[in-house]
């Protein structure tokens, strides 16, 4: 059980870092590592270091998770501007002692006593960040804030009412096909009307990033990409043959799932604004509001397990989420933490339909990896790279399906059978944009037009059922514009579905043995990364997406699953 003072989100604070008086206290971090005699002196610098760097990564956290909260705060904003301006020059910092750390003579026994996963993570640090892209690294979080204030400021008259991005989502499965088609029209104008700004965003971001790419010595931003992503263990190829796995395997069964969905809503044709809909009588959605939902979700996690159930009651007294939607708040949802308190945050957009238990499930699943790993010698440890922490996150989603009654009460199997269904289709869709961010960083100058011409074949490739039939914006390939992954956090998105691939061989386990299920899961959370990713699914007993026949085996049993 979890034993620990409670501590509330508005008791935790980080100084506001101050550089002139940061880079005689790094100076002196980097002689020690220069001048350590001894492994166990090294040692005792970096544990210092290490200190200073949870401080700034909760002082950053803070930052991002206020300024989300609110985009039209001037305050809010004027500190996420000066955290964009210093964040280069903190990054600068910490580069040169990993690069000092990576040369000293006692390299081997930091490895023996850390890992060789931290030399590994420093290395690929090491290797994307030179002090001349600084500049170019400030623009680029400009450009992201632009992106999100956007985004967020999106007023959208829907029936007498004003919407944004999170709230006009949920006419999405509304049962009347006017009200889906009127509401998904009102959404794509105003990508339409906004399009000639999220494509400048957009086009000079792909520009500052080719830009540092090959200042660093890259032939594209392909490269310093994965980089960035700190993929130890994998590489482009290995992406590929994924995505051509989806490509042969996934695919044709998505179009039969979307020919059944056409069936059982009794159209000739699904288009897109039908797509979120599985039940003519409308989808399965929880029951209750707000505080309804808290309280099921506590008595979830008690039945789970007694930890989960513990953690949770403590995010609920810390007041470490915030779930509803409101104007001015960023779309979207995530996990963030802070290191210094060892305590994460959970944000969200509830608007009503299933999908807040989806995000909320799925959120909590980084959040309690975030926790059990607080403890590692190491802040480069306490987040797996992102594609291992999908993991505990789309685990979780599938690993809570014996709760759902909670929720859905008698229609939890319909929930259980359309959460599976869905997982299937974004396996295709998750391919799609990544495989549009490698052509496009391939191409960097190719410009808007190239770009929205690239998704349209991405869909015919991966989502050829895809019909947008008069909506605006759409037909001309702008559906990626509402992708805030492609502009926030470049070849992110193929993490969701090498994690999907084994967060689904979770599901199967539970199937037939949960309580074994439910413990390699809290193992891998408490592992955090120590390992990489392909290291972390084996030890966890699971078989790597890239070996040969591991997504196929998955879907030929979820088609088993479906079809009972």
């Amino acid at each position: 059980m979890l034993t620990r003072s409670i501590v509330t989100i508005d008791q935790i604070e980080a100084p506001r870092p101050d550089l002139a008086a940061l880079q005689p206290r790094y100076a002196a971090w980097e002689q020690a590592v220069t001048q350590a005699a001894a492994p166990q002196a090294l040692i005792a610098a970096i544990a210092q270091w290490d200190s200073q760097r949870r401080e700034l990564e909760t002082w950053s956290a803070l930052v991002h998770l206020r300024f989300n909260q609110d985009t039209t705060d001037p305050a809010r904003k004027a500190d996420r501007e000066y955290c964009d301006q210093i964040t280069p020059q903190l990054t600068d910092l910490d580069v040169r002692i990993k690069r000092r750390l990576l040369a000293s003579p006692h390299r081997a026994a930091l490895a023996a006593h850390f890992g060789p996963q931290a030399l590994a993570l420093w290395e690929a640090d090491v290797l994307a960040f030179d002090p001349r892209i600084e500049p170019a690294l400030v623009e680029e979080a400009q450009l992201q804030a632009a992106y999100c204030e956007q985004t967020a400021g999106a007023a959208i008259p829907f029936e007498g009412a004003i919407h944004n991005l999170s709230s006009i989502v949920k006419f999405r499965e509304a049962p009347d096909r006017a009200t889906r088609h009127a509401a998904e029209t009102a959404r794509w104008q105003w990508f339409a009307d906004h399009r000639s700004e999220l494509d400048r965003i957009f086009d000079r971001l792909v520009a500052l990033r080719h830009q540092m790419a090959q200042q660093l010595g890259y032939p594209t931003f392909i490269e310093m990409g994965y980089r960035r992503m700190k993929r130890i263990d994998y590489g482009q190829s290995d992406v590929e043959r994924f995505r051509d796995e989806v490509r042969q395997h996934v695919v044709p069964l998505a179009q039969e799932l979307r020919r059944k969905q056409a069936a059982t809503l009794g159209l000739p044709r699904l288009m897109f604004w039908d797509e979120a809909l599985f039940d003519p009588a409308g989808n399965p959605a929880p029951i209750g509001g707000y505080d309804g939902l808290i309280v099921r979700a506590q008595a979830m996690f008690d039945a789970l397990h007694p930890v989960l159930g513990a953690f949770f009651r403590l995010m609920q007294q810390g007041r470490l989420m915030d779930l509803d939607t409101r104007p001015g708040k960023s779309p979207g949802g995530f996990c963030t933490a802070f290191p210094t308190v060892g305590l994460p945050f959970i944000f969200a957009n509830f608007n009503g339909t299933k999908g807040d238990v989806e995000v909320f499930t799925h959120e909590m699943g980084h959040a309690y990896q975030a926790y059990a790993s607080r403890h590692l010698p190491l802040v480069d440890y306490l987040w797996p790279t992102s594609e291992s922490c999908e993991i505990h996150s789309m685990g979780l989603e599938f690993l809570t399906w014996p709760q759902m009654e909670q929720f859905f009460e008698e229609r939890a199997e319909q929930f259980r059978r359309l959460h599976l269904t869905q997982a299937l289709l974004f396996l295709p869709y998750g391919v799609a944009v990544d495989h549009f961010q490698h052509l496009g960083y391939a191409q960097p100058d190719a410009g808007p037009d190239a770009w929205h011409a690239a998704w349209r074949e991405m869909e015919r490739t991966y989502l050829p059922w895809r019909d947008y039939g008069d909506l605006p914006h759409l037909p001309e390939g702008g559906f990626w514009q509402f992708q805030r992954h492609i502009y926030l956090s470049p070849f992110y998105y193929i993490d969701y579905t090498l994690a999907l691939a084994c967060a689904l061989q979770l599901w199967l386990k539970a199937r037939h043995a949960p309580a074994g299920a439910l413990g390699t899961y809290l193992n891998l959370c408490a592992w955090g990364g120590q390992w990489p990713f392909q290291e972390l699914v084996r030890r966890a007993g699971l078989t790597s997406p890239f070996e040969p026949g591991c997504l196929a085996n998955v879907v030929q049993q979820a088609r088993q699953y479906l079809s009972a």
